[in-house]
């Protein structure tokens, strides 16, 4: 699935842009399930929400609008009610969480807000707190509002610790919308076109991908192999790359092979490049481990978070660096208005005491591990799907034309999508047959259940539908 060509403010026209990172909005069958489906205060609000947001191929226009978010259900203007599997990633702990609200209604109470001169107990907390659970074993930290932002703080403190400028990260991730970010993300969308030209000495290598795999291979370990010897050779090459920013899991999602981190992490040694995780939409618990980097016994040097650690209500991420890499006080890398809000860190503190209380990191394993299950056992039924794969909430659902040739169905991972919103079920697509299911930490194993008989009855109902 790609976007369709339009002319610019310009006058000039492009041709189709490819698509990873979501579905897109500019398809004649999302025209068609929104004509059908919904009602005319919705689409009174759309009209206005176009009518005064810049467009953009993700988001505006929108799909639909909605009235109330809380737990794992979205609810729209018409009063119907989804599970959403989607939530940017924001909703670990669920939309609305009581607890949270009160702890920021306190806070507004108590200190709403902190100019940047000055410290703040919520903000110091916050820090300790993230010290504590980082993968380094402690950590300095730095906070801003967006994932986008925190990526280019981590790139700014490795360009200072190696007195390099070039960056080296995977095509087809997603780091921010940025100029940096953009720059080292490999998404059409965001790094090509009027976005262009960006930041210089950005690299890019092909990810590794098993069931689809860019160089070619047959099985994970080949394909971790290869692009595993490819960041070595580029390392070599360039002989200057001050890091390399990487999604521990790729969020299509695949799975590395085991050992694939540990082996980039002894070249980025070699070569005296920090390794940074972005792990913006898999921190806090969402592959079934408190960071998805727990599962590869590879430690970064930098970790960056966000989405979720405002507990899916106010806007905050987070750098987690070593403390050897606290080289900049002469400069200013992340000196943001609302970096140490009381409110906001207070929110993510909150968050991260949720998820502990609640054991919602051993959830999360225990209802993807479920998942996984019944998705494989699911493939003997439907065979549009291709591959199953993912880790703990993090899940991806590849539909193909044919097993053989394992040609991408976009087509059928767009109908089935609509089909399982008809039914009550909210996800994204990525890489345009990839059906990406990332519920809060907070499902049940029969909500779970209940998800998946939607997907598998939309799947086959979207396939029927052109036989």
């Amino acid at each position: 699935m790609t976007t369709r060509g339009h002319d610019g403010a310009g006058g000039n026209s492009r041709g189709p842009v490819a698509q990873s990172e979501s579905d897109t909005n500019l398809t004649g069958r999302r025209a068609r399930w929104q004509e059908r489906a919904l009602d005319p205060a919705t689409r009174a609000l759309l009209a206005a929400d176009e009518q005064h947001f810049l467009r953009q191929s993700v988001s505006t226009p929108c799909l639909n609008a909605i009235a109330k978010a809380e737990g794992i259900w979205i609810q729209d203007l018409a009063g119907r009610r989804y599970m959403d599997f989607h939530g940017n990633n924001v909703h670990h702990i669920g939309y609305g969480h009581p607890r949270l609200k009160r702890a920021i209604a306190e806070q507004m109470d108590a200190l709403p807000f902190a100019p940047r001169r000055y410290a703040c107990a919520p903000a110091v907390a916050l820090a300790e707190k993230l010290s504590s659970i980082a993968p380094q074993g402690s950590a300095k930290v730095l906070f801003t509002t967006g994932g986008s932002d925190a990526i280019e703080v981590a790139v700014k403190i490795a360009r200072t610790v190696t007195g390099r400028f070039k960056t080296l990260s995977f095509w087809d991730a997603f780091h921010g919308a940025g100029f940096g970010a953009s720059a080292l993300s490999g998404e059409t969308l965001f790094r090509s076109g009027p976005a262009a030209p960006l930041i210089p000495g950005a690299n890019h290598v092909a990810p590794f991908g098993s069931y689809r795999c860019p160089y070619g291979t047959a099985t994970a370990e080949a394909s971790g192999d290869a692009c595993a010897r490819m960041i070595e050779y580029v390392l070599e090459r360039e002989g200057d790359v001050a890091c390399l920013v990487a999604e521990p899991i790729r969020a299509v999602p695949y799975v590395p092979p085991p050992g694939f981190w540990q082996r980039v992490r002894k070249a980025c040694n070699r070569h005296g490049t920090l390794l940074i995780f972005d792990e913006i939409p898999t921190g806090l618990g969402k592959t079934g481990r408190m960071f998805a980097c727990d599962h590869e016994g590879a430690v970064p040097d930098i970790l960056v978070m966000g989405k979720a650690l405002g507990g899916g209500i106010l806007p905050i991420a987070a750098v987690l660096a070593h403390p050897r890499l606290d080289v900049g006080g002469d400069w200013a890398f992340g000196h943001y208005t609302h970096e140490k809000n009381p409110v906001t860190a207070r929110a993510a503190l909150t968050t991260i005491h949720i998820i502990e209380d609640e054991d919602l990191v051993a959830n999360a394993a225990r209802v993807g591990s479920m998942a996984l299950e019944r998705l494989n056992a699911m493939m003997a039924d439907i065979p549009q799907i291709g591959d199953v794969r993912g880790r703990g909430l993090l899940i991806g659902v590849e539909l193909v034309k044919d097993r053989d040739s394992r040609e991408p169905d976009h087509d059928l991972a767009e109908a089935a999508m609509y089909a399982a919103l008809d039914a009550g079920l909210s996800f994204k697509t990525t890489m345009g047959n990839v059906l990406t299911l990332t519920p809060p930490l907070t499902v049940t194993p029969d909500e779970m259940q209940r998800a998946l008989s939607i997907l598998s009855d939309a799947i086959k109902t979207a396939a029927s539908s052109r036989s």
